[in-house]
């Protein structure tokens, strides 16, 4: 199918227009993500069925029309391992789309693979063997060649051609709602994240810090996090975890201490010496009754390692009985989600307003009872 390549609102306009008559739409983008906490789109690809087009963000400045598509309930927006593309549309445009059919998600529930990438997706159903050659192209720079286009339209030009055999697979098996189920989940997971007064609960050493040295990390990450995002610079190239554990353990309090700290270099001091030094001075004269509380593992849970067994075995024995993979079903990051909403204090599911994956959707209709049994509570 030949493409068109959009530059202007009014094409845009054009094909939103016609693709709103659609029952269904093959959605893409391209972007880069080096040196930024934001993705940086570089471009967006659509399918109808009859349009394919390549629509270039860098030249069109209003897309009132493309968004409004986005949420037209009456148009399925198909997509393949949607989580990067979500946080482009949510960050870009404010919209997740809906609703939203993931192939690869689509995929694991028909048992053709956990996680299958798009071009053996392709190649299983249709195939096509894709050329692969250009994922890693600089999609911001400008003018793009007829090889990178061609290559950015076979992404949703196949994936349309894959959505009836995949959807006829799913509905065959029941198992169109788990997909529409499952990609709520996703989406729901880039719409609210965690606040940025809590992002030291993410940080893998922070157990190792109690009291004033953990008020030093909180205030520390929350800094971090809000300078990362306020400049779109990768949260690292801030400053790295281990160094920002190693300054709230010595909670230098002038520069030449902070340039003692390890980890701490030259362009750190430069940069945010003195933002730092600011917080750790405002920790000093908090009361202890202030300080965050201790930090809990699930590890220091006696119960935890025959628990986490045991839902384990029970999560095996209903996904054989389902015929779902294991790692579909309940991944050892879901059950221990779900154990941390139970027993923690201070958990970022709850503080979310979330609930536990494996309590929601399909999941919970297979692993409620169960769960109820081993855990000898009643999950609602």
């Amino acid at each position: 199918m030949q493409y068109q390549y959009i530059e202007t609102y009014e094409a845009l306009a054009e094909f939103c227009s016609k693709a709103a008559k659609k029952d269904a739409i093959a959605i893409d983008t391209e972007f880069v993500r080096t040196r930024t906490y934001y993705p940086r789109l570089g471009l967006l690809q659509a399918c109808d069925g009859e349009q394919l087009v390549l629509i270039d963000p860098l030249k069109i400045e209003q897309f009132d029309c493309f968004i409004e598509l986005l949420r037209n309930t009456e148009v399925t927006k198909i997509l393949h391992s949607c989580s990067e593309d979500v946080e482009v549309f949510w960050h870009y445009f404010n919209v997740i789309p809906q609703p939203l059919f993931d192939s690869q998600i689509a995929a694991s529930f028909c048992n053709m693979g956990n996680a299958l990438g798009y071009a053996k997706l392709v190649d299983d159903l249709l195939g096509v063997t894709l050329d692969k050659g250009e994922s890693r192209t600089d999609w911001i720079a400008r003018p793009l060649t007829d090889k990178q286009c061609e290559y950015a339209a076979n992404d949703v030009s196949y994936l349309m051609q894959l959505y009836p055999t995949l959807l006829n697979k799913v509905k065959e098996k029941g198992r169109l709602d788990w997909v529409f189920d499952e990609t709520s989940l996703l989406t729901n997971k880039k719409e609210i994240q965690l606040p940025s007064e809590w992002a030291y609960l993410n940080l893998k050493q922070n157990w190792m810090l109690r009291g004033k040295s953990l008020l030093v990390l909180q205030k520390l990450a929350q800094w971090r996090l809000d300078k990362a995002k306020q400049r779109d610079t990768a949260i690292n190239f801030v400053i790295r975890e281990s160094v920002l554990i190693e300054i709230a353990k010595k909670q230098p309090k002038n520069l030449s201490a902070l340039r003692a700290v390890e980890g701490v270099g030259p362009i750190e001091v430069r940069r945010h010496g003195k933002e730092i030094i600011e917080i750790v001075l405002s920790a000093q004269d908090t009361p202890n009754e202030d300080f965050p509380a201790n930090i809990q593992r699930l590890t220091d849970f006696p119960r935890f390692k025959a628990m986490s067994k045991a839902i384990r075995s029970a999560c095996e024995e209903k996904a054989e009985n389902i015929d779902v993979a294991i790692e579909i079903l309940c991944s050892k990051r879901q059950v221990n989600q779900l154990l941390k909403w139970l027993w923690l204090d201070q958990d970022e599911t709850r503080i979310m307003q979330k609930v536990p994956d494996l309590l929601i959707g399909w999941r919970k209709q297979i692993l409620q009872k169960p769960l109820e049994q081993i855990l000898d509570i009643e999950l609602e």
